[in-house]
Parts: C-alpha cells; structure tokens; sequence
C-alpha cells in the first residue's frame, strides 16, 4: 500500500500543499485533478524527492521513503515527468536505457535483463522505429512516448505520471492510458496520474481526488467525486455529467450539452 499522510509543502515560503492525504492500493490507478496551480505537479515533484515536505511522511508499505538514498527510491518509484527533460544528443534507445541506472553496478554496465526490459518499453510505447534516433529529431509527442518508456524499463512497483497525455493525439492518450491500466492489473502497478481532462480520469481511474489551492476537497470514485456540484464549485463553470452512453461512466459536459 502507498500512502501519503498529513503531508504540508512550502515553496519559496508560500504553503503549496496543505495536510494531503490519500491511499493507493496495487493494481489501482489513481487520478488527480484539480485547476492549474493546485499543486498538482508539487505533489509528484514531493513523492519523487525532488521536494522536501515540511511535515507528513510518504510510506511504501511499512516505510517511509524518506529513509531511502535516490537510488533506492529510484527502485521503487518511477516518474513520467509534465516537463520534457530529455538528454538531446542521445538517441532513443539510450535514453530509455537510462531508466535502469538505479539497478547497474559501480562499472554501470547494462547486462542482458536491461536491454531486454529496454526493448520491452520501446515496444510497449511503439517507440521502436524511434530506437537509432536522436531526441533532438523528435516531436513532442515521440518524446512524451520515450519519457513512458523510460518509466517502463525502470520496472518498478509504483508509477507517478504528471499529465502524460500532453503532446499525444487521441490515438496515442488512448494507447498511453490502456497500457497503463494493463500494467495495473498485470503487474499490480500502483499508478498515481496527474491529469486535466476530466473525461479521461473518469474512464481510466478507480478512483479520482480534487486538488484545489492546495487542499484535497474530495476524493472517491468518479462517480462520487466527478459530479455537478463538485466541478461547478472547483472550475466556478457550470456542467452538466451524464453517464457515459458506451462506458457507464461520468462524462463531463459543459452547461447546456447533454
């Protein structure tokens, strides 16, 4: 079980977060959502270590990972970042490679596992044909795929996407998000999601929480959480949900479509 408890973080002397928390079981995919600003992208920022809370704790289990060194963290945490931070001169096949430095030894020689969880990612992400090709070459969205590769071959228990569908048309948001609850439920994946299009959390999360200025206002199932009141309030538009005419799922409309 992943868990965050209590947890406040200050930015620059400004409180970001503000007494988060909330639990992800294996194989469940957890979506947040919430306006620009909420603190979205802080909270991944904090569980990935790049942040430092002021107080709550992160545990894995029966562990709080503040105890873990980087490369231990790295073992059991990996990161779809919002911002594309992708080494230009290196090729493809690389860059994925890079995902499993935390587990070479001090000669950081990758063996036979490595490159075959590597060409596992590329395929996974169709990112294959991309293999020879530099980063520098590619579109925002063949990096958004690399940087999902990458978090594959990483081959850990738990997974945090900031916003993983920027860059991606339809075909490859629908690929990206059915792959990932693949992995959920094959590999009991613990995957925590950041994303702004309300109608995809709905059809690929288990469970759903609002982030708003900082705070959770509510967190359940898309049904509970994705309803009129609650994202009139957060968004200050009015919509309208209907259940989704193939899916069953809240399908959220702006005022005056149904």
């Amino acid at each position: 079980m992943f868990e965050i408890k209590s947890l406040t973080v200050s930015y620059n002397g400004h409180e970001i977060l503000k007494d988060i928390s909330l639990s992800i079981a294996p194989g469940e995919i957890f979506a947040l959502v919430g306006p620009n600003g909420a603190g979205k992208s802080t909270l991944i920022k904090t569980i990935s270590g790049v942040l430092t809370p002021q107080s709550g704790s992160i545990h894995i289990d029966s562990f709080d990972i503040a105890m873990l060194n980087s490369i231990q963290r790295a073992q059991y945490l990996a990161v779809v970042p919002q911002a594309r931070e992708l080494p230009r001169p290196y090729t493809v096949y690389d860059t994925v490679l890079l995902g499993r430095t935390p587990y070479l030894g001090w000669l950081g020689q990758a063996g036979e596992k490595d490159h075959a969880l590597v060409q596992l990612a590329l395929d996974q992400t169709q990112t294959s044909s991309l293999a020879l090709r530099r980063i520098s070459q590619l579109s925002g969205g063949e990096q958004q795929r690399v940087l999902l590769a990458r978090a594959l071959a990483q081959d850990t228990p738990i997974m945090l996407l900031d916003e993983p569908t920027t860059h991606l048309d339809l075909e490859h948001q629908t690929n990206l998000l059915i792959l990932v609850c693949q992995l959920a439920t094959e590999k009991d994946l613990t995957v925590l999601m950041v994303l702004h299009d309300l109608n995809l959390a709905a059809l690929y999360a288990d469970r759903v929480a609002v982030l708003v200025a900082g705070r959770i206002q509510a967190q359940g199932t898309p049904e509970e959480v994705l309803t009129p009141q609650t994202l009139t309030s957060v968004y200050n538009v009015p919509v309208n949900v209907i259940s989704h005419p193939e899916y069953g799922t809240p399908l959220v409309l702006p005022e005056g479509h149904q």
